[in-house]
């Protein structure tokens, strides 16, 4: 089943996304490489696709996983929640619907 997960940045930890950076990219491209991978990306802070140093306010994956605790269990397990960045991360059930 998909799941999203959504991440909420905490104020001011731009440096600490930018450092997490690449190991978040590795945990998402090894899904995308399992063909689990819907979609994933930053939301910006500001109405622009490169919002400086404003930064970002969160991010969203959309991952098929076996059950909602895997899902969990693997959004808990992100670098940026071990380096402060997400303040927040909801995980939920996802019902694909289009593009068909």
């Amino acid at each position: 089943m998909l799941y999203a997960i959504i991440g909420e940045d905490r104020a001011g930890t731009l440096d600490q996304r930018l450092a997490a950076r690449p190991d978040h990219l590795a945990r998402l491209q090894a899904l995308q490489a399992d063909g689990r991978l819907v979609l994933a990306g930053p939301c910006p802070a500001i109405d622009s696709p490169d919002p400086g140093p404003a930064g970002f306010s969160g991010s969203i994956i959309v991952a098929e996983f076996t059950s909602l605790e895997a899902a969990r269990t693997w959004a808990d397990a992100d670098p940026y929640v071990a380096a402060g960045v997400y303040e927040k991360v909801t995980v939920k059930p996802f019902k694909k619907v289009l593009p068909a």
